[in-house]
């Protein structure tokens, strides 16, 4: 057997962060009552907010801006996009998302059942640029801790995917080497270019199935493909 450590991302690959984050935004338009401006839906609070929610990630994930900097970033942009006026912009809003994203539980399709499969076969492990406070909290809540022995994050090495010192220093919190390893994940940039730059086979988790003309060690849609590769 070639493999015998799997990396796996968290956020888009087994913890479904789009479910999840939207069923917050929903609670926080509510709970702030944001239909009294009468000038935008939930439906356009999640869009806008996606939408500089990932901008501000690219930032961040190029250590261009800070985590402080992007938590206080992502609702002051939306809201003043979409209207609302400084002095109604709840202060305690990024908080409150903060609180309540991780208690979601929505992971993939097939996510429980393929890892109880390849645990019996593999150590496996995370390594995310998800923030340390909230990493432990979604695997919780959504019953994924006790698959895992290790959860690598930026934080705790000091880089961020996709730089291959991120994947360096979780094959040596692991005692694994790059050639028994296999990264998975759902980004192209920072799990599949990472992975390959530091020698480690990927997976690209490609549900949605985009177009690109990258050169990959495996690809799936679904998380049930993996049985068949592994």
């Amino acid at each position: 057997m070639k493999y015998r450590h799997l990396f796996f991302d968290l956020d888009h690959t087994l913890w479904d962060f789009e479910k999840n984050a939207d069923e917050t935004l929903r609670t926080l338009y509510d709970r702030h009552d944001f239909a009294r401006f009468g000038t935008f839906t939930v439906e356009e609070f999640i869009r806008v907010y996606s939408d500089i929610n990932h901008a501000l990630w690219r930032l961040y994930q190029s250590n261009k801006i800070s985590q402080k900097q992007l938590r206080e970033a992502r609702f002051a942009r939306t809201l003043a996009k979409l209207g609302v006026p400084e002095a109604d912009i709840p202060a305690t809003i990024s908080e409150e998302f903060t609180d309540i994203l991780p208690q979601k539980s929505a992971v993939f399709p097939y996510t429980h059942e393929v890892l109880d499969y390849l645990k019996q076969h593999y150590r496996l492990h995370l390594i995310t640029n998800g923030f340390n406070d909230i990493q432990g909290i979604k695997l919780a809540s959504s019953n994924l801790t006790h698959y895992f022995e290790e959860v690598i994050t930026s934080e705790h090495s000091g880089h961020l995917k996709p730089d291959p010192r991120m994947f360096q220093h979780a094959l040596e919190r692991t005692g694994a080497t790059a050639a028994e390893s296999l990264m998975i994940g759902d980004n192209l940039e920072c799990d599949v270019l990472g992975a390959y730059n530091a020698g480690i086979d990927q997976v690209y988790f490609n549900p949605d199935k985009r177009r690109h003309f990258n050169q990959i060690t495996h690809e799936i849609s679904c998380l049930s493909e993996l049985k068949a590769i592994l």
